[in-house]
This record gives C-alpha cells, structure tokens and sequence, in this order.
C-alpha cells in the first residue's frame, strides 16, 4: 500500500493525492457493500463511481496508475478480485464507503467480511443475464443470506454496453429469482442500441421520453412502495385514485429500503457514465446511516454483560478488524469497522481475540484459546483501495486503516485500553479442500512457517493442521481458487513450496483373538535384562479404544511391573504394526501370567517384552486396516437431488436420510470414507453450480475395503 499524508476534509472531490474525505457525524456515513459474480463489473462499477465523483482522476486510476481493486499477485495471475477492497467517496455531505468484494464463490470469507463493515448491499447483476435465461446461483444463496439478517439491498443492472445486454429480461429476471419487493426504479432510454439515459419512474422525467411500458412499470414500483413501507393511509389516497406527491413517494421508498423489504433495480453502464448520479443519490437517500442499523453483540473479555452499542462517536471505542493482510513498506495493515467510538492516533488500545476456528473433520470444536494485548496506535488511514491517506480520526460508523498492531486478526475486536470489550464474531464457513505442502529444501522450512502463521492470522477461513499420524502439514482451503491463492502468497513470501497427495490417517485392528508371549531375555555379562509376559488380545468394537486388563495371580508378573506391561503395548500401538506404521486400536489386552527375574527384571525389559507380545499378535491374528467415515450433511436444490445421491453412491457412501431445508432444498446426510472426500469441495461446486453446501464430522472407523 501506498501511504499518504493528509488532513480531515469534508468536501466533494476529495482527491486520491490531496485530503483524505472525513466525516464527523455518523448520519452522513453510508457503507455500502457489492456483492455479484464474478466478471459483473463490481471493480469497474467502484472505479467508475469514484471518477464521477472527482475522487480518483480517472476509472482505473488512484492518482499514481494504481487501481482500487486488490493488488494482490495472486490476484493479477488469476486475473479475479480475490480480496475485500473499501473506496471511499463524496456525495454531496455523505461519506459512501464501498466495499468491493471478492465474486468468486471460493472467497465466501471476504464477502462476509464485507457484509460485517456494510449497512447496505448493492447487488451488481451483469445485463446479459437476462439474455443468458439466469441469474448466477451463487449470488441468489448471498441474496437469501442478506435477506436472513434484514440487510438492505439494491440491485444494479451493470455492463449495459456488453454486446448481449437485454435489461430489460434481466429485471425480469432478478424479479422472478430474487422475489418480492425488487422492482425498477428506472427504465433505461435508447438511441438504437445505446442506452443514453434513464427515465425516472417516481418523478416521470424526462418529460416526454416515458419508453412505453413506463405506466405499468410506474403501477407496479409505487403499489411496491406503498405495501412495503406499510404506509396504509396513502394506500388508501393511491387506491382511491388520488396522485400522490414524488415527495412523499421518495419519502416511503427510503423508508421501505431501509427496512430491508423493498429492492429498487437500477441500470447503470459504468463506461458511459449513465445512471451514476443516480445510483450515487439513491445510495445517500435509500440506504440507513451506521445509526439506523444494528450493530454486534457486544462484552466484557470476560464474557460480562455489556449495554447494547450505538453508532456513537463518544461511547466506547468497539471497532472491529475485517481484514489483514501485510505490506512490504508498512507491514501488517488492520481493516477495521468503528461501530462505537472514536479511534485517534497516538492512543493506547486494546486488541482482544476470542474467534473459535472452523470444527476440523475429528469433529473437536478448536479455538485459538484467545489473545489479548494492549498496543498503541501510532496513526490512523482511510484506504483507498492500495493507498492509506492519514485523517486526524474515525468516528462511529466509518471504516478505517491501522499499521503495525502485531496482535490482531481478523475478526479481533480493538477497544479502549482501560475498558476492553469483545464483539460478537460473525459466522465462518468450514474450510473442507485439504492441500498437503511441503518445504523445497531445509532452508525453506522457516520461512514456511513463519509464512503459515502470517496466512493463518489474516484469513480465517483458512485452516492449518499439522497431522501427528500422517506427517502432512495440510491447509484446509475454501476451494481449488483459494487454494491457488494461499499457495501464491506463500511463495511470495519467499518460501518455496510444494504440494503432495494429502495422506488420510488410517488406523489398524487385529482380526481374530489370541494367547501370545512376549519374552525379552538377554544375559551378556553383568546386569542382564529379563522380562516375560503371557497376554490374551481380542478385537473390540468400533470406536472401543484400548483396554488394559491385569489377571495375574501369585506375583508372577511384579506388582510394579504391570503397569510397564501396559506402557509397552500402549507404545507399540502407536507405532503400528506395519511398514506403514498404523496406529493399532479397539484391542483389549489381558495380562495373565508371566515370569520376572530377582536381579536382571526391569520396567524397560517389560516394557519390550509388552511390545513384544503386541507385535507377536498382529502375526498370530491377522490385521485388519480400518478408514475413517465422514457423517456430511449436504444442502441442495430439488433439481440437484438426484445427480447429488448418484455421486455419494459412486462415493461409497451410506445415505442415512434426506431432510427439507426450506423452500426447494434439500438436506442429504450420509456417511462417506474420508478418502472419498478430499476432493469434494470441488467436486460438489461444479456438479451444482455453486449451489450446494456441506459439513462434515468424524463419525467412526470401519473396514477398509481390500485391494
């Protein structure tokens, strides 16, 4: 990131190179998330906004040629955003925050990252959709996600110049997809096939360019106005016939936006600039100020109770990090969202870390076990996509920058030192795409971890587990993208890397019982060693572990030695029985007769001769290699079920039973070999474009098939 020195300003026009825009009032703040597939034109749309406005000289340009989008090296490779970028502008008094977004499903952990910072969300739908006969997938899940916590949102028909656009099948469409409530606010005007300008439906302008089908469409938005906002009595005028002023129509659609229940669509083609003034009014208009929207739980790091936050500058300081990633100037770099307080420079703050790591597939809830540390702000940055510009403060509301705070993560909650709290963390999605990697060469090995550690802190959508069985350091991934992108920053951070089959653990059991001795008996002259132990093993079932059972009588195994016995076949059961070195388990070992030796018995000769007897087991039994099973619960549409049921089949798996998820989805639980699984985050996105979802958790171990 580029650094800037500026003051607080509070004007239209806020240049990248001049004063960064600040404002003091929380009313005069709108955070506004974009949210659209990937290709939609979110960056561009961004880009666009913030030339119109003066903000940036030109689209694409942040005053030295660097774009607002992110600069991530992964991210120019894969030629996709693939982190939250904030764009801050001036409209008018108002303060727009816009949050781009990652459109590629694999980043589903930075558009909730954005969704945290926002107020609003602007939905962006490319034009040819309509034309191409559907909205993509995965931007109806986030629209039903948006929709789950009440957030406000708009539609914007972008790329209106693209050679396939049809705008008009593309409201229709994102109508028909996305439900009640969405309906244009403007109906784009033509010169052949140019768009060239919108016309109002609200306020019926221009004058004499209505398209024709601008009075039911006129019909249609204001009866949505009306029942959304609940506005019964101008209902009742509007039924009777009476006109209505545009004043108070814009009055009920701001209140109808507000509360998350109606969803203006508007066209805007971001190269030729038509419809941007428009979209930037109905952002200051339509969209609630930080004050008007609800904000995290919020408690002591203690867990004590705490009032319920507002949006204001002088409560206490609650801000909350949405992002980190690290400069090569300036180091770590904290997004954050202010929702209560004010950061200042030059003040001492709190950083408090409680955020529970998604479940690992053992099904053992992890966590980071909780970081808390004071630290001091040297300076506070508003960011403008790569460059940070210094402001004298953030208030409530506002979204802001800060350097250097060695402790924090993302989703870590910065507050006062002397009055620390703890907000509420947002919902993460389990990472479930393993990737094995391994250090090039010695030397690497440091800088892979150190690298790993870094990784690990700024994206917690990203697991790391070091497997004690298999050996494998494995990155748990949200897809094949994301994946691509954490092995890319790895190794610009100069560790050389690469990637290896993952091992899934395996364990062994042995197949039939038996009576075997274990003898250690060695006499070389001196102090010899001598130990013999007669055991009866049998197979127990699944998920039985390991039993221990002393049958000894008459001293012929030493008191003190039986626990050695034990110690020595605990010890080979780790070690397995194998070449491949399988953990033994779901064995009950009997001790019941033995012989021990005045001078040369010892604990270390018991303990080989309990090893001994474990090892003489697995030739005597037989072994058997047992696999993990995976219980997934796997969440569909109708129209996926059966190709979804087929796959699990194909998988080896079990299905256990099928459970309605809402309106046409589906819920399958099966249970499924962990080695069926690896791929299957993959597999499962590109079978249903995106649109199913699963968890998994260990279950049990069972036979592996043989061969």
């Amino acid at each position: 990131m580029t650094v800037r020195s500026g003051r607080a300003g509070s004007r239209a026009g806020a240049g990248a190179g001049g004063t960064a825009p600040t404002v003091l009032d929380p009313a005069r703040i709108r955070n506004v998330v974009l949210v659209g597939p990937s290709g939609a034109g979110k960056t561009t749309l961004v880009e666009a906004l913030l030339a119109h406005t003066g903000t940036i000289p030109r689209a694409g340009s942040v005053g030295d040629g660097a774009t607002v989008c992110d600069h991530d090296p992964a991210a120019v490779r894969q030629q996709r955003s693939v982190a939250l970028a904030v764009a801050p502008l001036m409209q008018g008094d108002t303060k727009i925050n816009l949050i781009d977004t990652p459109g590629y499903g694999d980043f589903v952990g930075e558009l909730r990252a954005g969704l945290r910072a926002a107020d609003a969300a602007l939905f962006v739908v490319p034009s040819s959709a309509g034309r191409e006969g559907a909205i993509d997938p995965a931007t109806v899940t986030q629209w039903e996600e948006c929709a789950a916590v009440g957030m406000p949102r708009a539609v914007v028909v972008s790329r209106c110049d693209h050679p396939r656009a049809d705008v008009e099948a593309t409201i229709a469409a994102c109508q028909d997809v996305f439900g009640a409530g969405v309906a244009p606010l403007y109906l784009p005007l033509r010169d052949g096939e140019a768009m060239t300008g919108l016309y109002g439906l609200i306020t019926q302008t221009p004058a004499g360019a209505a398209p024709a089908d601008a009075d039911d469409a006129r019909a249609t938005l204001l009866e949505g106005i009306i029942e959304q906002s609940e506005d019964e009595t101008l209902m009742e005028r509007y039924l009777e016939g009476e006109e209505i002023d545009t004043e108070i129509l814009i009055e009920d659609l701001e209140t109808a936006v507000a509360r998350g229940s109606f969803h203006p669509v508007l066209p805007v083609c971001a190269t030729s600039g038509v419809g941007l003034e428009a979209l930037l009014d109905g952002m200051v208009r339509g969209f609630p100020s930080p004050l008007e929207h609800p904000l995290p739980r919020v408690s002591g790091i203690d867990g004590s109770a705490r009032p319920t936050l507002t949006a204001d500058p002088d409560g206490p300081l609650a801000a909350e990090v949405v992002r980190t990633s690290a400069d090569a100037y300036v180091g770590r770099v904290s997004l954050v969202r202010v929702f209560s307080g004010t950061l200042r420079p030059e003040t001492s703050v709190h950083v408090s870390g409680h955020v529970p790591r998604p479940v690992p597939a053992d099904g053992d809830a992890s966590d980071d076990g909780g970081h808390d540390a004071d630290e001091r702000l040297a300076h506070v940055y508003v960011p403008l996509g790569a460059q940070l510009r210094e402001v004298d403060m953030c208030v409530a509301g506002d979204i802001a920058a800060l350097t250097k705070l060695g402790t924090a993560e993302t989703g870590d909650t910065v507050s006062s030192a002397s009055d620390p709290l703890l907000l509420s963390c947002w919902n993460l999605p389990d990472p479930l795409l393993p990737v094995a990697v391994v250090a090039r060469s010695r030397a690497d090995e440091d800088a892979l971890g150190r690298s790993l550690t870094r990784l690990v802190a700024a994206d917690p959508t990203l697991r790391l587990e070091r497997n004690p069985e298999t050996h494998q350091t494995v990155l748990w991934c949200m897809g094949e993208a994301h994946a691509d992108v954490v092995l890319s920053r790895l190794r610009a951070s100069g560790a050389e890397v690469d990637t290896e089959p993952v091992k899934v653990p395996l364990r062994a059991t042995i197949r039939n019982p038996a009576r075997v001795t274990g003898r250690h008996v060695k006499q070389s002259g001196g102090h010899g060693q001598y130990a013999v132990c007669h055991v009866e093993f049998e197979p127990l079932p699944r998920g039985s572990g390991f039993e221990f059972v002393s049958h000894v009588v008459g001293g012929a195994v030493p008191t003190q030695f039986i626990p050695s016995v034990e110690k020595g076949i605990r010890t080979q059961l780790e070690r397995g029985l194998t070449d491949e070195h399988h953990p033994v388990v779901d064995v009950r070992a009997t001790l019941v007769d033995g012989k021990a030796h005045s001078v040369d018995s010892s604990d270390a000769a018991f303990q080989t001769a309990g090893a001994l007897a474990l090892r003489e087991a697995g030739q005597t039994c037989g072994t058997v290699l047992l696999e993990p099973l995976d219980e997934v619960a796997v969440t569909i549409p109708d129209d996926h079920l059966g190709s979804v049921l087929g796959d699990l089949s194909g998988r080896r798996g079990r299905v256990l039973g099928t459970d309605v998820a809402g309106p046409g989805r589906t819920v399958v639980r099966a249970e499924v070999p962990c080695t069926e699984l690896v791929r299957y985050a993959v597999d499962l996105r590109a079978m249903t474009s995106g649109t199913a979802s699963f968890t998994r958790r260990r279950a049990r171990y069972e036979v592996a098939p043989s061969g």
